[in-house]
């Protein structure tokens, strides 16, 4: 089982930014495909942005478009979810997980993080 731990969450106002990290124990994360998902309080788990093992990335979420990007560090071992412009209907708990394609559907990925609480909030 691959692990994966995610870090950076925290209370953010409305307009604010952060930056999650994905960080992975035991392997190396270029060989994977990263995505980045969320699960708001009482809704399903949904599909942010994934990243490639080649370094694309792929947008699931219409409403993040041109406020979130995904990137990785690959000598740190890391990937990152920039997140700017940050409304209150972002705060969900976010987690990364590790498959060897992207892809927008849960079921696919086999190996999570525990996630990260991100609070958008006045």
């Amino acid at each position: 089982q691959l692990q994966l731990v995610e870090s950076g969450g925290g209370l953010v106002q409305p307009g604010g930014s952060l930056r999650l990290s994905c960080a992975a124990s035991g392997f190396t994360l270029d060989n994977f495909a990263i995505g980045w998902f969320r699960q708001a309080p009482g809704k399903e788990r949904e599909g942010v942005l994934c990243i490639s093992n080649s370094g694309g990335s792929t947008i699931y979420a219409d409403s993040v478009k041109g406020r979130f990007t995904i990137s990785r560090d690959n000598a740190k071992n890391l990937v990152y979810l920039q997140m700017n412009s940050l409304k209150p209907e972002d705060t969900a708990v976010y987690y990364c997980a590790a498959n060897s394609y992207c892809s927008n559907y849960v079921f696919t990925f086999a190996s999570w993080g525990q996630g990260t609480q991100v609070t958008v909030s006045s």
